[in-house]
Order: C-alpha cells, then sequence, then structure tokens
C-alpha cells in the first residue's frame, strides 16, 4: 500500500482524499491522463504521456482538457479540505510534462458554491444513455453560462437554427474518424471493457450501441456489444453548449477544460446529466467550420451535451497510488 505524503498542511488522509476526487475528472475514453506530484508546499499536475491518443488527440488537445477537468477537481477538493488553491498555469515548459501547480493560499471557510460541487464530484459520470424527454429549464441553463464564465471560458448555447448545420460536422468528423484505421484501433482498446478494468469504458457504462438515426450520439463505446433497448432512442433535442476560448493555446485549454468540469459539476448539482459531443472538436478541418458557424472569433475547445438521464453506471477509475508520480510517496 503506497503512503501518502502532506501537502499544504493537510494529512495524508486528506491528501490522499483530495487527489482521489480529482481523479474523477472526465477525459476521452476515459484514459485519465493524469498525475500529480505530492510536495510539502504545493501540489503539481502533470500529463501522462503514456495515455496520450495519437489517433483521436494527435496535438494533446484533449489531454489537456481532461487535465485541466482534473485540476478543477483538484480546486474543489483542497477548499472542500480548509485550503484556498492558488494556480500557476504552467503548459509552456518545455520537454517537461507540468501542466499547473497549486499552492495554499490561507483557510478560509469553503464558499457555498464550492460546498455544492465537492458534493456533485462523486456523482459525475458521462451518461451515454437516452435522455428523458424534459427540457432543461432557464434556471438552470443561467447556472451552467455562469459556470463557464466564471473559468474565463465563453458558453455559446445552441440555437434552433444552427442545429442543423452542426448535425452535419457532428455527422462528418464521425465519418472522417471512422475512416481512420489507427482511429478505429484505438477506440476499440479502450472500450468494450470488462467490469475489472481501472480505465478505459466498460460495457456497462457505454450505453446503448448508437444506430444510424440518433442525430448526435454516434461513436459506440461497447465494442459493439450493447444492445439497444426496444423503443428507447437518443433524444432529437439535448440542450447543447460549446465552450469556448478567446484564444488558442495550451493555457486556454487547461482553462476549458476547468469550465466544462465547473459547468458539468453545476449540472449534476442541479439533477442534470451530461456528456461530450467531442468528434466535432477532434478533426481540426471540422472544428475550424465549427468556429465559422459560431461567428468566427472564439476558439470551440469542447461540446457538451445535457439533459435529464436515467439512472447510468460510471467509468471506473485509478487508485491513488496509480496517479502519484515519484517523490509523493516517502522512501
Amino acid at each position: 500500500m503506497h503512503r501518502i505524503s502532506t501537502a499544504l498542511e493537510l494529512t495524508a488522509t486528506q491528501v490522499e482524499q483530495v487527489i482521489g476526487l480529482a481523479g474523477l475528472a472526465p477525459s476521452l475514453h476515459n484514459t485519465q491522463p493524469w498525475q500529480f506530484r505530492i510536495l510539502p508546499h504545493l501540489i503539481e499536475l502533470h500529463y501522462d504521456p503514456a495515455r496520450r491518443l495519437p489517433a483521436a488527440d494527435p496535438d494533446g488537445r484533449e489531454l489537456r482538457l481532461a487535465c485541466g477537468a482534473a485540476l478543477f477537481n483538484l480546486r474543489v477538493a483542497l477548499e472542500g479540505a480548509g485550503v484556498r488553491p492558488v494556480v500557476t498555469l504552467l503548459p509552456h515548459l518545455a520537454h517537461a510534462t507540468t501542466l499547473a501547480e497549486v499552492r495554499g493560499g490561507g483557510r478560509p471557510e469553503p464558499r457555498p458554491v464550492a460546498v455544492k460541487l465537492h458534493a456533485a464530484i462523486p456523482q459525475r459520470h458521462s451518461h451515454r444513455a437516452p435522455f428523458r424527454d424534459v427540457p432543461v429549464q432557464p434556471a438552470d441553463r443561467h447556472e451552467l453560462l455562469l459556470a463557464a464564465q466564471s473559468e474565463q471560458c465563453w458558453p455559446h448555447v445552441v440555437t434552433s437554427g444552427e442545429l442543423g448545420a452542426l448535425e452535419g460536422l457532428v455527422h462528418r468528423a464521425h465519418q472522417v474518424q471512422q475512416a481512420d484505421s489507427r482511429f478505429r484501433a484505438e477506440l476499440a482498446a479502450w472500450t468494450g471493457q470488462s467490469t475489472s478494468a481501472v480505465d478505459g469504458v466498460p460495457t456497462d457504462a457505454a450505453g446503448p450501441r448508437p444506430e444510424p438515426q440518433d442525430e448526435w450520439v454516434h461513436r459506440d463505446f461497447s465494442g459493439g456489444l450493447a444492445e439497444r433497448p426496444d423503443g428507447v432512442a437518443h433524444e432529437s433535442g439535448p440542450l447543447l453548449v460549446v465552450l469556448c476560448t478567446q484564444h488558442e493555446s495550451p493555457a486556454d485549454e487547461l482553462r476549458a477544460g476547468q469550465a466544462l468540469e465547473n459547468v458539468w459539476l453545476t449540472a449534476t448539482s442541479r439533477s442534470l446529466s451530461a456528456s461530450m459531443i467531442s468528434e466535432v472538436v477532434e478533426v481540426r478541418e471540422i472544428r475550424d467550420e465549427l468556429r465559422q458557424l459560431l461567428g468566427g472569433t472564439l476558439h470551440p475547445q469542447a461540446m457538451l451535451r445535457i439533459g435529464h438521464g436515467r439512472p447510468t453506471v460510471p467509468a471506473p477509475r485509478r487508485a491513488v497510488g496509480d496517479l502519484l508520480l515519484n517523490g509523493s510517496t516517502p522512501t
């Protein structure tokens, strides 16, 4: 068993709990590409090069988005433990895996919003099944938009007039990826996993196998194994939110990942479910067309499908000890 170091005036048990919550963030194919180094006065966030997806994510965008989401969880978990997190983004360091450092900035009481988000972390997971035919209420939409804006991101709620063009982009992006044998092999390696797996997407968390008539859900996470329940179709009109940044850089991708998780946890705290429609931003030329569809000014980073879901199974998680870099545990 790993012995966890103390940090930021937290006990080893508290540090273990904080890292455990950080590791519950979303990631492409549930690769969980984050690592942490625990030092007395700071916690470092790193990416794990072995968990990159070269076919789906050749530039590391999705990897940095995922690590940004883990960083947001870390911030919320630290605040829940009584530590005000002070974050420095470091994605520009050459030949290093370091993405951010988190230091302590005092020990105030957690903010009420942080308490709600903290409680939502263990409940949040990707909802790959159909949503119920219940619209997202205006008050919920307002809170989701505020959550994105608080992380220096601009959320774009897809309008009815944009749906047709956006659906075409999603279909084309899916076709581009499916035509790539490397992408298909990569997807197969991370999906349709057994229930004993600690990463990837097991069949019981994959949702039903998509069918040609589905408008928004096309990627089969089940490895072709999940059956489609009779009479259950993916919804035609979920709330679609595109998270955008003003610029396009590794730091912006980390900010977008934090905004993504803030929105997702906010949705969870309000009894909403969500999943990613990521192919439309994974394919570079399609992402450029999406940018033009949204006005040509901001850079789209991620798109969330949000609605009222039914109970589903979360994807598995790695043990905390597996997330720690050398130097995190005493010898």
